[in-house]
C-alpha cells in the first residue's frame, strides 16, 4: 500500500458523500488509502479490494507463523524421520527411481 498523502487523502465525510465514485476510482488507481473524517475525527479508511486481500493474507500468514512458534516452544516438534513418515503416509513414498 502506498502512503497516505495528508494534503490529498484525508476527506471530510460531506465531501466523501458528494464525490464517492470519484474517490473510489482514485483509491483503485493510486493504491493509496483515503481517510474519512467526521467532525474532525477519523471514522473510516477506504482501501482497494486488492489491498484488503493483501492485508488479510499477511495477517493469516503471521498468525500461522505465531502458531508454529508457540507449538515449537511447547515442544510440539517432529524429527526429520517423523516428518518423512507422515509425508509418506499422506502422499506415498518417494523413491530415487521415481520422476517428478
Amino acid at each position: 500500500m502506498k502512503n497516505l498523502v495528508v494534503s490529498e487523502d484525508i476527506i471530510p465525510i460531506g465531501e466523501f458523500k458528494k464525490h464517492a465514485s470519484q474517490l473510489f476510482r482514485r483509491v483503485k488507481e493510486s493504491q493509496r488509502p483515503i481517510l474519512i473524517t467526521q467532525n474532525g475525527s477519523p471514522v473510516s479508511v477506504i482501501i482497494s479490494p486488492e489491498e484488503f486481500d493483501r492485508i488479510c493474507e499477511r495477517s493469516r500468514f503471521i498468525a500461522s507463523v505465531e502458531e508454529g512458534l508457540r507449538e515449537s516452544e511447547a515442544g510440539k516438534v517432529l524429527s526429520g524421520e517423523e516428518v518423512r513418515q507422515e509425508l509418506d503416509e499422506a502422499f506415498g513414498p518417494v523413491g530415487k527411481d521415481r520422476t517428478p
